[in-house]
């Protein structure tokens, strides 16, 4: 048959070699597409070198140098860490955050894993109401928080002071040594609660509808189930809680050192080890040592989170 009448016409090998992209089209096509991810990788990792790994760099080069009276900037190796270690009013902050850990970490985690299954339960009405509610604390920057809660805690013009004035009461000292840390955990705890309910609330969201019917149908109630289901599905969520909680507490600055202006006779300039650092630095002019200060915490965060890291593991292991 001719291939005219039929209406086709046989392209000839020639014409097909034209057709087909010769190998070094193919490979530039193909480290095209390779350099994609690099591409869209590249602004965050430009400003993750400049802003996040250069400031520790140049923080560590500062750290094994010190500033002598007579010599000028000498490198010291390790002395400033060796101090450091023996430092007893770094670790005197270390003491004060662990107790405020101890304390303020169990009660705003708590709170946060009650909101979150209380909200997760169906009859719950205006839920994305109280949702929101409980996060707003968070949106608010600390700064302002621990200006709200100052004023609220103030011996003068606060309003708890003004009601127990008013009331014939004596007017509660939330700034005194004792209560201090107390106080402080609050502020954080309303900072805090609300994010680390959304957590447990997308955790919740994320367990299976087909367990809690089962449950229903084997009649568990509902404190059953979230005590023998949904809480042990929790496990992972509550475990990154913990963690960046415990991160979080060591690192404590903003709240104490505002509170510092209202109380300048409890919180002193070691309360906390960042604000030891800080006064190392912007007061006394000790550079070098407050880097080391500020890596030594570091390893002690690291370190704490790691021990409990592996605690947890191990505990989870034997029980299973």
């Amino acid at each position: 048959m001719n291939t005219a009448a039929s209406g086709t016409v046989a392209s000839s090998p020639s014409d097909r070699s034209a057709l087909t992209p010769s190998p070094q089209v193919r490979r530039g096509r193909g480290l095209g597409t390779a350099l994609v991810p690099y591409i869209f990788l590249a602004p965050f990792a430009a400003l993750f070198l400049a802003f996040t790994v250069a400031p520790l760099v140049y923080a560590f080069y500062t750290s094994v140098f010190r500033d002598t009276l007579v010599g000028g900037t000498q490198f010291a190796g390790f002395a400033n860490y060796l101090r450091a270690f023996s430092d007893l009013k770094f670790w005197g902050g270390i003491a004060h955050l662990a107790l405020f850990g101890v304390v303020q970490v169990p009660i705003m985690l708590g709170l946060a894993l009650a909101f979150a299954l209380v909200l997760d339960r169906g009859n719950v009405h205006a839920r994305s109401l109280f949702r929101l509610g409980f996060f707003i604390p968070y949106a608010v920057p600390s700064v302002i928080a621990a200006l709200i809660w100052g004023y609220l805690y103030g011996p003068v013009f606060g309003p708890f002071t003004q009601a127990a004035n008013w009331a014939g009461l004596p007017p509660p000292n939330f700034l005194s040594d004792g209560a201090m840390l107390f106080s402080l955990a609050n502020v954080v705890t309303w900072e805090f609660t609300g994010y680390n309910m959304i957590i447990y609330y997308a955790a919740l969201k994320a367990i299976p509808q087909e367990l809690q019917e089962a449950a229903i149908v084997d009649g568990a109630s509902a404190w059953q189930y979230a005590r023998l289901v949904q809480l042990p599905l929790l496990w992972p969520a509550i475990l990154l809680t913990i963690i960046f909680s415990i991160n979080g507490s060591l690192q404590l600055f903003n709240e104490p050192f505002l509170m510092r202006a209202i109380a300048p006779q409890v919180i002193g300039t070691s309360y906390t080890p960042n604000i030891y650092a800080y006064f190392l630095a912007a007061a006394n002019q000790q550079y070098n040592y407050a880097a080391a200060i500020s890596f030594v915490l570091g390893i002690v965060i690291a370190s704490v989170a790691y021990l409990f890291t592996v605690m947890t593991n191990r505990r989870g292991g034997a029980a299973t």
